[in-house]
C-alpha cells in the first residue's frame, strides 16, 4: 500500500518563484532538438502570428485552399499555417487551448521570428456588451490560472500593453475594451464565482489571456488578446452559435481591422 505524506500533497504556487533567474529549459534549445530529429530547416515564421484556439478559422481557410503549412515551425505539438491578408503574410496556429499551452507556443513563436502575437479566443459572456458586440479587446485579465504566476508576481496585473491600448482601445463597429476572467477550470465556473467576477466588472471568461499578458510583460513581447463572445456557458440549448462558417468571416474582418492599425 502506497502511503502519502501530507506535507508533500500540495505545493504553494507562489513559492520558489525567482523571477529574475533564467530558466534552465529554453524554447530555442527545444526547437533545435526538434529540427535535428525531424529534419526541419532553419528559417523564420511570419512576423505576425495568430492563435485560433477553437480552430474554426484554420479549418475554413484550409477548406478554401487559402493556407499553406509553414515548413520552418519546429514545435513538437502544433502546426503553423500561413495565409495572406491585407498585404501581410500571417501565421496561424489552431487549437492552442488553455494558459499553459498558449504560453508554451508563444515562447516558441517569439524565438522563431514572430514579433506580434494575436490571440482570438472563444469566451463566455458574463455581462452584456453594448450594441451586441461580437468581440472584446481584453484590456486586463484576472489571473485565475497557474501559468502567469511563473512569469509575474501575484500582485502585478495582467494587462494589455499601453501601446496597443492606445491604438486599439475602442472600435465602434467591431469591439470594445473589457476585463476578462482567465480560468484553468471551465467546468468550475460556479454561480458564486461568476457573481464575484461580475462585482469586479468582469465582462467575459476565457482560458488564455492572463497568462499570455504575463508572459508578454515578463519577456517584453507584443501580445494582443481578443475574446470572441460566443456563449453564455451553455445554459440554454442553441448556445455557442458563431455565425457563418463558425464565425470565420467575422474573425477575418477583425484581423483586417487590427492590421490597419499597424500601417
Amino acid at each position: 500500500m502506497i502511503k502519502t505524506d501530507r506535507e508533500f500533497s500540495s505545493t504553494d504556487i507562489l513559492s520558489n518563484k525567482n523571477y529574475a533567474e533564467p530558466s534552465v529549459f529554453q524554447p530555442e534549445n527545444l526547437l533545435r532538438e526538434s529540427r535535428r530529429q525531424n529534419g526541419i530547416p532553419l528559417g523564420n515564421v511570419p512576423r505576425i502570428c495568430i492563435l485560433d484556439p477553437d480552430g474554426n478559422l484554420v479549418d475554413y481557410l484550409k477548406n478554401i485552399n487559402r493556407v499553406t503549412l509553414n515548413e520552418f515551425w519546429a514545435c513538437y505539438h502544433s502546426n503553423l499555417y500561413a495565409f495572406n491578408i491585407s498585404e501581410y503574410s500571417v501565421g496561424i496556429i489552431p487549437r492552442a487551448v488553455g494558459a499553459s499551452y498558449a504560453v508554451l507556443i508563444a515562447e516558441q513563436l517569439f524565438v522563431s521570428g514572430c514579433e506580434l502575437l494575436i490571440s482570438i479566443t472563444s469566451a463566455g459572456i458574463i455581462k452584456d456588451f453594448h450594441q451586441d458586440k461580437k468581440f472584446a479587446l481584453i484590456t486586463q485579465a484576472l489571473r485565475d490560472e497557474g501559468t502567469s504566476y511563473h512569469y509575474l508576481p501575484h500582485d502585478e496585473p495582467s494587462v494589455l500593453g499601453q501601446k496597443w491600448l492606445n491604438k486599439l482601445g475602442k472600435n465602434e463597429s467591431l469591439w470594445e475594451g473589457a476585463i476578462s476572467w482567465t480560468t484553468d477550470a471551465p467546468y468550475r465556473e460556479t454561480q458564486s464565482a461568476i457573481n464575484a467576477m461580475q462585482s469586479k466588472n468582469v465582462a467575459c471568461v476565457e482560458m488564455e489571456a492572463s497568462a499570455l499578458y504575463a508572459f508578454a510583460k515578463a519577456k517584453d513581447k507584443e501580445v494582443i488578446c481578443f475574446a470572441h463572445l460566443t456563449n453564455k456557458m451553455a445554459q440554454q440549448e442553441g448556445d455557442f452559435e458563431k455565425g457563418d462558417h463558425f464565425g470565420s468571416l467575422e474573425m477575418l474582418e477583425l484581423i483586417e481591422e487590427i492590421l490597419k492599425e499597424l500601417k
